[in-house]
């Protein structure tokens, strides 16, 4: 069958694309900016990337049409689309009917640590043995690809709240119906989706209504939000992590880094591994806990994650100049924000950080959270460089801490940034290629 995937550069559809692949299908797709990472794993796997959207990229007549939720009414293609008649489906619904029927799907999902979480626990079934398939947010790098088949019947979803597609406003996640749902905590975000709180816990119920009775679900005690989506009415067993009757863990380092893990009062192991960060600790009980569901031991889980690496633009060390170091992360959220920095400063004692973040997201540029709120996720930073995509906010205009652009960011961070310290650069988008910017920046005011 020829498929052809709009929006085929997006992490959730690049590994749709690669999932088509690998059933022998053959694939195409066109995207507005064909960009790393995922067209390099798509070009890998040899397949044809249209860049920008027209009419005639769909001149071969592909049997089927797969559109990412980021196409809207009026994209040239897309109504190439409608008006020639041809087949069309959402990446989720085409997911659920070739790739999940039949298996047993474990799905992770939350506001935040759904791809962290989704990657460790693809890697604890690989490493028991179980071969599992996948798809997920972004590149593990245990596996370097973010998704596969799998040669067994477990498959390892990270579920997505955000909307279908043009024609199906529901949430992605309540496509797959899970064997195995890992509740990780729910907080507001996606503010061009949905106008509330309320609206994002109800589709969350709506996931919860679909797992089986002899499923189970794994939710974050902690998470008082998600208590209440599970008190709207749950008909499946449900195991509490970041609780002490249930699965906890013992730090033995404050960065994260060592902690026991326990069941109850069973003590079931340490963990040490080269992961920061309490959020960190959390997604690994989580992990722990949704494996154990299908028979993994808890010794097993943790003898895993001695060896898990993480994923691409969690705290990746993107670039070390004159002893300075600069990370990249994906955190575009005041929580995340917060927990990522409050982590690296941490870790690193009395070195300074110095935190760039790019408010890429909606939600980031609506001015749903306030400057205080974000500068105050941001207080355990040494320095604060901040830049905003798109429009931009008239109160953050005159706060010393915002940059009109990237350029002009970098130019005065490369002046402030001194040996020794951490520089942690926070962004969803490409950020202007900002790393190379720093980098000529930091070897001339530096060198």
């Amino acid at each position: 069958m020829k498929i052809h995937i709009l929006g085929i550069c997006g992490t959730f559809m690049a590994g749709i694309a690669s999932l088509a692949k690998a059933l022998g299908h053959e694939v195409t797709g066109s995207d507005s900016h064909v960009y790393p990472p995922m067209s390099l794993q798509l070009g890998a796997q040899g397949m044809t990337l249209l860049s920008g959207y027209a009419p005639e990229n769909l001149s071969s007549k592909p049997d089927l049409v797969i559109i990412g939720n980021a196409i809207t009414r009026g994209n040239a293609e897309l109504e190439a689309v409608l008006n020639l008649g041809l087949p069309y489906t959402s990446g989720a619904q085409w997911l659920a009917d070739n790739v999940l029927q039949g298996r047993h799907v474990l799905a992770v999902a939350g506001t935040h640590g759904k791809t962290t979480t989704a990657s460790m626990l693809a890697w604890i079934l690989q490493e028991a043995g179980q071969a599992p398939g996948f798809l997920i947010g972004g590149v593990p790098e245990n596996f370097s690809v973010s998704a596969s088949l799998g040669d067994s019947r477990y498959f390892v979803i990270e579920a997505d709240e955000y909307d279908t597609a043009f024609f199906d406003k529901r949430s992605k996640f309540v496509h797959y119906r899970p064997n195995t749902l890992v509740l990780n905590n729910l907080e507001f975000d996606h503010a061009d989706i949905f106008a509330n709180l309320d609206e994002i816990k109800k589709q969350f119920h709506h996931l919860v209504r679909t797992i089986p009775s002899q499923g189970s679900i794994v939710s974050n005690a902690e998470e008082q939000h998600l208590k209440s989506v599970l008190a709207a009415g749950v008909w499946t067993p449900v195991d509490y992590f970041n609780d002490q009757q249930g699965w906890h863990a013992r730090l033995l380092a404050s960065d994260g880094s060592a902690f026991e893990v326990y069941q109850g009062k069973q003590c079931c192991g340490q963990l040490d591994w080269p992961l920061i960060g309490k959020h960190n600790v959390s997604n690994a009980l989580a992990a722990i806990a949704a494996a154990h569901h299908i028979g993994i031991t808890p010794e097993q889980s943790i003898q895993a994650l001695h060896e898990f690496k993480s994923i691409k633009r969690r705290m990746e060390l993107k670039l070390t100049v004159n002893d300075i170091q600069v990370y990249d992360d994906f955190a575009h959220h005041p929580t995340a924000i917060k927990t990522t920095v409050t982590s690296l400063k941490q870790h690193v004692g009395k070195a300074r950080v110095l935190a760039v973040v790019e408010l890429g997201s909606y939600t980031m540029r609506s001015g749903y959270h306030s400057q205080k709120t974000l500068l105050d996720a941001l207080q355990d930073a040494d320095d604060i460089f901040l830049k905003q995509a798109g429009e931009q906010n008239t109160e953050q205009c005159h706060d010393k801490h915002y940059y009109k652009d990237t350029t002009t960011l970098v130019a005065a961070l490369a002046t402030k940034a001194k040996p020794g310290d951490h520089v942690l650069v926070m962004s969803n988008t490409g950020f202007d290629a900002i790393f190379t910017q720093l980098e000529h920046a930091m070897e001339k005011d530096n060198g």
